[in-house]
């Protein structure tokens, strides 16, 4: 099993030897899988995140997915484009300074609601069109995990606008359009994605995702340092 990933948040040695056991378990009980190297330590956190082995099989990579997002956190000031204010909250804010990310969502905003109710869309519609018109998507990280309808809404920017985020965490949950709209981003290839299949995610998930791919990313930067060093 892949040994990649061991940068961690956990500031005591206890808390260092609970996550590290929690992982050596999963591995352990996982079964066999097909993800990558690098592909397997992010699916390995979201199942620690839920205690949920389904995700082993049901998270799915573009093939080009972990070296985007790890190649947009390494240049430094990558925004990151949330459908919900709780992905944001979620995110290591320590982890996110180091390479100089902030986070944006819009869900509550007065205008999104107006435009929302003016054209009869959702919040989540007219939030990722506010992103867009500030210029935040290109190039940026999108974590969609409570809205499918911000992810469909991604998609057409991304179809008929041009839009290139540098990678979409697609993993929204429900019962309405959610498997849908996660199979959607992954028919398209001009920008790369992961996704949960099926109706499972979540905030939860896409916040695990994405600290993955910042551990990943901090290991990187150190391996390339002790290079130069």
């Amino acid at each position: 099993m892949s040994t990649i990933n061991t940068v961690t948040e956990q500031l005591t040695r206890a808390g260092q030897v609970i996550e590290h056991d929690s992982f050596s378990i999963i591995d352990a009980e996982v079964g066999p899988h097909t993800y990558t190297e690098a592909q397997w330590p992010i699916v390995r956190r979201m199942i620690h995140a839920n205690a949920d082995f389904d995700f082993n099989g049901l998270t799915d990579f573009h093939p080009q997915a972990v070296a985007a997002g790890v190649a947009a956190m390494l240049r430094g000031g990558t925004p990151v484009v949330a459908d919900v204010e709780m992905i944001c909250s979620g995110l290591s804010a320590p982890r996110l300074a180091h390479f100089g990310m902030k986070t944006h969502q819009f869900i509550s905003d007065a205008d999104v609601i107006a435009q929302a109710q003016a054209e009869d869309t959702t919040r989540a519609v007219q939030a990722m069109r506010k992103a867009h018109r500030q210029g935040l998507l290109q190039g940026a990280i999108v974590g969609i995990g409570n809205a499918p309808t911000a992810l469909i809404e991604l998609v057409r920017l991304i179809q008929e606008e041009g839009v290139r985020p540098a990678l979409v965490v697609g993993m929204p949950v429900g019962f309405v359009a959610a498997a849908e709209s996660k199979d959607l981003i992954a028919l398209q290839n001009e920008v790369p994605w992961i996704v949960i299949r099926g109706r499972k995610g979540g905030s939860t998930l896409v916040v695990a995702a994405l600290h993955a791919l910042l551990a990943l990313a901090e290991a990187q930067q150190k391996a390339q340092l002790a290079m130069h060093a």
